[in-house]
């Protein structure tokens, strides 16, 4: 079994960043397949990045470029660091860790408006 904890959602006005962290458990988290994905009312989730245990990393069309994804093995923490916001960037931001299966987090709200 896999605890994923999501954190550092917010409300941010357009043009503005956040980073978003989450924690998996496990000795083994370096082996995990990383992904953080969205979902906004009315929508159906969907991939925003991911990253593989070696750290290629990739990103849905939308983000690419003022999106990045990351990894610290040490911490077993994935990050999603968020420039340029955009209002549609409002979401609930899910993680996920793969091993067997998928495991996921609570999700953190981010929200972007003036």
């Amino acid at each position: 079994q896999v605890q994923v904890l999501e954190s550092g959602g917010g409300l941010v006005q357009p043009g503005g960043s956040l980073r978003l962290s989450c924690i998996a458990s496990g000795d083994i988290f370096r082996n995990y397949f990383m992904a953080w994905y969205r979902q906004a009312p009315g929508k159906q989730r969907g991939l925003v990045a991911a990253i593989t245990s070696g750290g290629s990393t990739s990103y849905a069309d939308s983000v690419k470029g003022r999106f990045t994804i990351s990894r610290d093995n040490a911490k077993n923490t994935v990050y999603l660091q968020m420039n340029s916001l955009k209002p549609d960037d409002t979401a609930v931001y899910y993680c996920s860790a793969r091993t067997e299966r998928d495991y996921w987090g609570q999700g953190t709200q981010v929200t972007v408006s003036s």
